[in-house]
């Protein structure tokens, strides 16, 4: 029997790459629905030197594949569609629980 279970603590911090292999960033933290307990999204980190300029991604969970060989998760996207989308700061977060952030936010990861 395989575990399809990982810990939040075990996903925090893993590192995302492309089919590539290109290094896309890490994962700072997830967003849950408090509703159903479901994952919605993974913020990732990504850019800037050494924590500086960095900026925040919400991706949706669903578009990551956990990658247990090399204890990283993979998203199918190419590093410069990744720069430009549309992220945040750590310091002023988004309202995940909008419908209108959803719509628009999710779109652009299809």
């Amino acid at each position: 029997m395989t575990n399809n279970l990982l810990s939040s603590s075990t996903i925090t911090g893993d590192h995302v790459k492309n089919a590539k292999g290109e290094d896309l960033g890490k994962i700072e933290d997830l967003m849950i629905d408090t509703n159903d307990g479901a994952i919605q999204y993974a913020v990732l980190s990504f850019g800037g030197i050494m924590g500086l300029g960095e900026k925040l991604f919400a991706v949706p969970f669903g578009r990551l594949k956990v990658d247990t060989e090399n204890k990283c998760m993979i998203l199918d996207a190419d590093k410069q569609r990744l720069k430009d989308a549309p992220g945040f700061d750590k310091d002023k977060w988004p309202d995940f629980s909008d419908a209108s952030f959803k719509t628009t936010h999710d779109a652009y990861y299809k």
